[in-house]
């Protein structure tokens, strides 16, 4: 068996095996899925501030209820048929990413209390020995947002890199920054 080394990267072939399992619309296999459904738009820009037109954009999120289609999740809300909550999409020639999917519902925390409403986001791209892992929250969720422990965590003054802006009903702006001024806050998981 091989295993992979240090110089090995995630891409830039990452696309293949993958693309049949891309799903840029979260919605589409769950005509029951209440909820408002929205529009997360953005980029994946590197450290020199150019687009990365090779990468891929993976989501994960708890649907409107506040619940993950996941064994672990045991909670009481209901499961939507044919909603996973997981989307992926390969970063276009200026790299950007479009999902179509619902405001996820707020999820329990560690000590009792609740999340504010965030979808997870991995990248992956060319030079990555390991995917970039962060969250995406909404800016129009300024109340629990206050009060969510893990973007309590995040300084001040780096916070707004992981808060999607909304730029029309039911649309978000968000980009991903891989590098510099503006990088994205990421999690070491």
């Amino acid at each position: 068996m091989l295993y992979a080394t240090a110089s090995q990267t995630v891409g830039p072939y990452l696309h293949i095996g993958l693309a049949a399992l891309d799903c840029a619309d979260l919605t589409a296999d769950a005509p029951q899925l209440a909820g408002q459904r929205i529009v997360i738009e953005g980029r994946v820009i590197d450290g020199r501030g150019e687009p990365v037109p090779d990468g891929m954009v993976e989501i994960w999120q708890a649907n409107p209820a506040g619940r993950y289609r996941h064994e672990e999740d045991t909670g009481d809300a209901p499961l939507v048929p044919g909603f996973t909550g997981f989307g992926r999409v390969p970063t276009g020639p200026d790299g950007d990413f479009r999902f179509v999917t619902v405001k996820p519902g707020p999820v329990p925390d560690l000590a009792g209390g609740l999340q504010a409403p965030h979808i997870m986001v991995s990248v992956f791209m060319r030079g990555l020995v390991k995917h970039v892992a962060t969250r995406l929250y909404f800016g129009d969720e300024a109340a629990a947002n206050a009060t969510d422990s893990v973007l309590g965590l995040v300084p001040s003054a780096r916070r707004a890199t992981l808060v999607a802006e909304a730029t029309a009903p039911g649309t978000y702006r968000w980009n991903v920054v891989l590098q510099g001024a503006d990088e994205t806050v990421f999690f070491d998981i």
